[in-house]
């Protein structure tokens, strides 16, 4: 008989698994990929240079560096795990025949050793193809036309290599424990350890499976409310109240719900829901504490996705809230002038319309706190002459005035005062009081947002009537209607404002914000793919794992007379269940926690982080589509 050393024996024995882990393979090889991409641009000197001082690229990339590196770390260990137990008979026999514990320490370590050097090979080889591709992406994000060189970084090249053998180790350390911890019967029947789901203990039960929907509905309805003075308290409550009815849910309101549906059926379930709600009733439990983990954190993430899209998407919008006109002069007709023949010589278009206002100091009163308020500047507006410029202000009628504030809602954050509380404007003139009512509050800007005083709109007769308490403010408004001009005149801008100035231009503004925004955008994007990859592999290995387990019964059903398409009817289903249950309560999750903080956008959100949601879904889905694709293999081959 020929003798194997050690070197062939793991050789022979990755060849013999080439079919089971070379999921779990290319996992590690995508995961060694994006993190030597992620070093790459985090360490390219260009990359960090090419936006200003306001976005500090090291700082985002240091933090979203720790945090890959823990959804990485994760993954690794939680595959492992799955990987070993589903390899414990293997490793039981090899105990059987001779092999020592510490031999088979040595073994397993060296088949975990060949395969994290290969991942980290190739891993590199396709990080460095893919560098090119992630940092046109991040270009084109950040708003830049102009190429910029990336070299490959050594740095990058030691950093991952140091963060992977850290990783190896970890797995390394996690085989010994398994090895030594693990009797041979334990071994043996490792992947025979589904629980046989009992009778729930009546009201006790039902008392918690209630319990576990009520305290995500309380964290739901918390998270709309829970902007005020105890925010920090609120954002704890909301997110220990859906962690533990997460829980709850997962570890017995679906099972008590399968439970009760098995008995009004009197047990009889038939052979769809034999192949789909009863492996889930036998295994709902044990796994329980990883779907509420791959849900909460699908939510954390599916959120911070959401938000930074939505940031990123609404960086327009938003910027046009706060200046409604590119570029304003106030009371300074010589620079509006120049301004005027600088554009004319550069063939930029443009439509320049004044706007004369009036700014006065006054009160915006509440009659129910009259004593809360206090003297503030205001500018009156004329409404005629803003829809002349460009504006759809519909104008209020005599005696009335509109508050324009695209800080409003952030104002209002954890105040007391009813926003549809009637409020007036109280002007003081030699001792005698004039009240305007302001019927209308409106979430944005009239005038650009720099230009100093609370924006109140009346009519051009309302103004006329006031010009005698305060002062008149002549304000040049430009606007661009050519997008493509609008860099070029921002250009020419900025030689009339003084360095210490704040008069912002449009165009200015929204580069800043989709610098930052993009920023954020493609870093939570990063983590975003890391982390959906890990836990619908996970998924993905624990159902290849069952299905395995699940073969002897798929040849006993050939031999009662059922076909492929009778199993696989059922296979789907308990797939849909898998994968769909933690994503949908993970996108409940995330809705509600995106419309909590839906607050700190000046505008709509719903659209773009929608799409982001869809988006992350239809990736996730795809991992059940590779699932039921291996179950149908498994099942053809039961079928002969």
């Amino acid at each position: 008989m020929t003798r194997l050393t050690l070197f062939e024996l793991v050789i022979r024995s990755m060849r013999k698994n080439v079919k089971q882990d070379y999921l779990y393979f290319f996992a590690l090889i995508f995961s060694t990929s994006l993190y030597f991409v992620f070093a790459t641009l985090q360490h390219d000197p260009s990359i960090a240079g090419m936006s200003g001082t306001d976005v500090h690229f090291a700082t985002a990339f240091k933090v979203a560096g720790i945090l890959l590196l823990a959804i990485v770390a994760v993954f690794t260990v939680y595959a492992n795990s799955i990987f070993l137990k589903r390899r414990s008979k293997e490793i039981g026999l090899y105990q059987l025949i001779g092999l020592t514990r510490k031999g088979v320490v040595r073994f397993l370590m060296t088949e975990n050793v060949l395969l994290g050097v290969g991942a980290l090979l190739l891993g590199i080889l396709c990080g460095a193809a893919l560098s090119r591709i992630f940092l046109l992406i991040l270009l084109k994000i950040l708003g830049f036309d102009g190429m910029v060189a990336l070299k490959f970084s050594m740095t990058a090249v030691l950093q991952t290599i140091v963060v992977f053998a850290a990783l190896v180790l970890l797995t390394s350390i996690q085989m010994v424990r398994s090895v030594y911890r693990s009797t041979l019967l334990e071994l043996f029947h490792a992947r025979n350890q589904a629980e046989h789901p009992r009778k729930p203990s009546g009201f006790r039960t039902g008392f918690l499976a209630v319990l576990g929907i009520a305290l995500i509905v309380y964290g739901y309805v918390l998270s709309g409310r829970m902007v005020n003075q105890m925010l920090f308290m609120n954002m704890l409550l909301v997110l220990l109240a859906t962690i533990v009815g997460t829980y709850l849910l997962f570890r017995i309101t679906i099972g008590w719900v399968f439970y009760r549906y098995r008995k009004g059926r009197s047990g009889h379930l038939g052979l769809t829901n034999s192949l789909s709600l009863a492996p889930l009733m036998h295994r709902m439990k044990g796994n329980a504490n990883s779907l509420t983990l791959i849900t909460v954190l699908s939510a954390m993430t599916l959120t911070m996705v959401a938000l930074t899209y939505s940031l990123y998407y609404s960086a327009g919008s938003d910027t046009r809230i706060s200046l409604p006109y590119d570029v304003v002069f106030e009371n300074d007709e010589q620079a509006s002038a120049s301004f005027r023949a600088d554009l004319q010589k550069a063939g930029i278009s443009f439509v320049r319309t004044p706007v004369e206002a009036l700014r006065v100091i006054g009160e915006i009163r509440d009659p129910t706190h009259p004593a809360e308020s206090g003297a503030q500047g205001l500018l009156f507006l004329p409404a005629e002459q803003l829809k002349a410029a460009g504006a759809d202000i519909p104008v209020p009628g005599a005696g009335e005035a509109w508050l324009f504030d695209g800080r409003a809602r952030l104002n209002a954050l954890g105040s007391q005062d009813d926003p549809n509380e009637p409020k007036q404007i109280v002007l003081e003139t030699n001792g005698k009081s004039q009240v305007l009512r302001l019927t209308e509050s409106v979430d944005k800007f009239a005038m650009n947002y720099n230009v100093y005083g609370a924006q109140i709109v009346t009519s051009a007769s309302t103004v006329n009537a006031l010009k005698e308490k305060g002062e008149t403010v002549t304000l040049d408004t430009y606007r661009f209607p050519d997008h493509a001009q609008r860099a070029k005149a921002s250009a020419l801008y900025a030689k009339y404002v003084a360095k210490d100035d704040f008069k912002p231009d449009f165009y200015s503004e929204y580069r800043d914000a989709l610098q930052s925004f993009g920023l954020y955008i493609f870093i939570s994007g990063f983590l975003g793919l890391v982390f959906l990859v890990s836990t619908g592999s996970i998924l993905y290995f624990k159902q290849i794992a069952e299905a395995e387990e699940e073969k002897r019964s798929f040849v006993t059903l050939r031999q009662l007379g059922f076909d492929v398409k009778d199993i696989m009817r059922g296979v789907a289903r308990k797939q849909l269940f898998v994968f769909a249950i933690p994503l949908v309560i993970g996108l409940m999750h995330s809705i509600f926690a995106v419309k909590a903080a839906s607050v700190l956008v000046l505008s709509s959100i719903a659209l773009p982080s929608a799409i982001a949601m869809g988006a992350y879904a239809l990736i996730y889905f795809s991992f059940g589509a590779l699932t039921i694709g291996y179950y149908r293999k498994l099942v053809k081959s039961a079928m002969h």
